[in-house]
């Protein structure tokens, strides 16, 4: 190889490396933030925003106001929680996306839409159910050159425990009998960092009583006082299927789960 040719493949090789050393500082540098923000240096997130009293209206305009976390500053508005109160069935997604920041509704894009038509599969009104995400801004990816719709990027778990006083709020005012986790950032924000979807997914859980998020969850042991806890897939997971009938089938078998518990 020429000495010129050398030349340029060490410097190729030296700015590959130097990029892949940044990414995975930044990487690092995301984790810890997301640490500090889940609360090992103190911090208390949306709660000194939650107020103490009122329903669901009440959290709704407290909402709006809230900077628990960084996401507000990019967002055009807090996503807040969508239903009767109390309900039976409470619905958590992970985050609003693109065309729920802009109409200021939960589950109103594609995802929504395919989890409507899962839900009514699975003979569930879904008029009859709260549905609201573990976490209440936007946060996407920046804009790509030539790109119209913003990319979501999920939320780390620091983002999670700062918003998750909002979705304890929301399970105190809607006291549903069964809590439905759509995707592993939602059963994350009820259960705990170690939920993992693939190992809880379709099964029938009982929620120890009197505990706040996170919550306890073991078998069910059929005890008609304790509320239920079922785990699927986001419906934008099916969306993203290469057997997108395969996979919806499979969102739609475990809704009926949910359905037969609720009768």
């Amino acid at each position: 190889m020429p000495g010129a040719d050398r030349k340029a493949a060490a410097e190729r090789a030296a700015d590959d490396k130097a990029e892949k050393k940044a990414e995975k500082s930044a990487e690092k540098a995301e984790k810890k933030a997301g640490e500090k923000a889940a609360g090992k240096r103190g911090s208390e997130g949306a709660l000194p925003y939650v107020p103490a009293r009122g329903g669901i209206p009440a959290l709704r305009r407290a909402a709006a106001d809230c900077r628990g976390c960084p996401l507000y500053a990019d967002a055009t508005r807090t996503v807040f929680g969508a239903g009767p109160a109390p309900a039976r069935l409470m619905l958590v997604g992970e985050q609003p996306g693109d065309q729920e920041d802009r109409a200021g509704e939960p589950f109103v894009g594609p995802a929504g839409r395919l989890l409507h038509a899962a839900l009514g599969r699975a003979g569930i009104d879904a008029e009859q159910a709260y549905v609201t995400n573990a976490v209440k801004h936007f946060k996407f990816a920046p804009v790509a050159e030539g790109r119209k719709r913003r990319i979501h990027k999920a939320p780390n778990l620091g983002e999670l425990a700062a918003c998750r006083p909002w979705l304890a709020a929301e399970v105190r005012r809607v006291r549903p009998e069964l809590i439905v986790a759509l995707g592993a950032t939602a059963g994350k924000s009820l259960l705990g960092n170690s939920f993992k979807v693939t190992e809880a997914r379709g099964a029938l859980l009982s929620l120890t009583p009197g505990t706040d998020l996170p919550l306890e969850a073991g078998k069910d042991d059929g005890d008609e006082g304790h509320r239920r806890f079922l785990a699927t897939v986001h419906p934008s997971a099916v969306l993203r299927a290469t057997h997108r009938d395969e996979a919806f089938e499979g969102l739609v078998a475990d809704l009926r789960v949910a359905a037969a518990f609720l009768g």
